[in-house]
């Protein structure tokens, strides 16, 4: 007799390679950029039943990455028309941009039902005239599983997000460590949220959903850092930045006259708060972007729990604090 069924195994979380940049610019000035970013991915990691397979355009339902939907997305990104919003779309079109948040976005996975840590994001900002009051960005996101960074070893990833970079009009982005997290926490995970807060150098930056709103300021410190204008003039450029970094593991490389990269070590380091591994070029990178960093955004997961939790990693107050601060202390 057959036993009973067991139930099937879903990942929640996953710590991957994640490489993200914040372009304050609309998708037409920033197609050929991404268009390039997306192919250096592809190329990097390939099309196929293990990696990418699966596309959505504007958070629409999933489609099999084919001929025809590959035509489609190259299609979403080469449109270059300059939109007015909101007059130039009509009240149907207006409703659904408004409502998902971005005028136009692109997610390559490896399909809802596989999460094995592939993906590739680009959401546009609406370009609303006049523009708001908070600085809106275009954001391009990608994530590697670390399996990968294991396989082809940190020059190989450094590369890839150069080599993504290149053609980016970003004002700030990073590459590094990071968790990946597919759905909220049980509140009962209490280790697995000590495990993830004893690592200072695993990012646990994609459980905010504040991306859009990072305008010019940056979102802490990673492995990679990549700064532009206008963050790298107000940081008075990359000879000035340069002088003020003494540590042995950092090392500045420009980009391109407006735009660098800062490294902090010849691959990403996790750190271990447990053993005293504070990562001090971290933390001297810290203290000198510090002005500079976004303001720590909570937003409680469910309103109706009896101690506020936040993110979908389900922190208490205290815990997301400490870990926004963990370089600064």
């Amino acid at each position: 007799m057959e036993g009973p069924l067991l139930p099937q195994r879903q990942v929640i979380a996953r710590e991957v390679f994640r490489v993200a940049f914040y372009m304050p610019h609309d998708h037409p000035t920033l197609a050929s950029g991404v268009s390039h970013a997306l192919d250096i991915y592809m190329h990097a990691v390939g099309q196929g039943p293990k990696t990418i397979n699966s596309v959505h355009y504007n958070h629409h339902e999933g489609s099999q990455l084919t001929t025809e939907t590959w035509r489609l997305a190259r299609g979403l990104l080469e449109n270059t028309e300059h939109w007015s919003f909101p007059e130039d779309y009509d009240n149907s079109e207006q409703a659904q941009i408004e409502k998902r948040g971005f005028e136009r976005g692109l997610l390559l996975t490896g399909g809802s039902s596989d999460r094995n840590g592939y993906e590739f994001e680009y959401r546009a900002r609406i370009p609303w005239r006049p523009a708001p009051d908070e600085m809106i960005v275009s954001l391009l996101t990608a994530t590697l599983p670390f399996e990968y960074l294991e396989e082809h070893g940190p020059a190989r990833v450094r590369q890839l997000a150069l080599d993504m970079a290149s053609k980016l009009l970003f004002a700030s982005g990073h590459a590094g460590l990071a968790i990946h997290v597919y759905r909220n926490l049980r509140l009962t995970d209490n280790d697995y949220r000590a495990e993830v807060l004893r690592y200072p150098g695993i990012d646990l930056r994609a459980a905010w959903h504040h991306e859009k709103w990072m305008g010019l300021q940056v979102d802490g410190v990673h492995w990679l850092n990549f700064l532009g204008p206008p963050l790298l003039t107000q940081l008075g450029g990359a000879n000035t930045l340069r002088s003020r970094l003494h540590s042995a593991e950092t090392t500045l490389r420009e980009i391109t006259e407006e735009r660098i990269m800062v490294s902090l070590g010849e691959k990403p380091e996790t750190g271990d708060l447990l053993k005293g591994d504070t990562l001090p070029a971290y933390r001297e990178f810290a203290r000198v972007m510090e002005p500079w960093f976004e303001p720590i955004f909570l937003k409680q997961t469910l309103a109706s729990e009896d101690e506020p939790r936040y993110t979908a990693l389900r922190f208490t107050e205290n815990e997301a604090r400490r870990w926004w601060s963990r370089f600064l202390d």
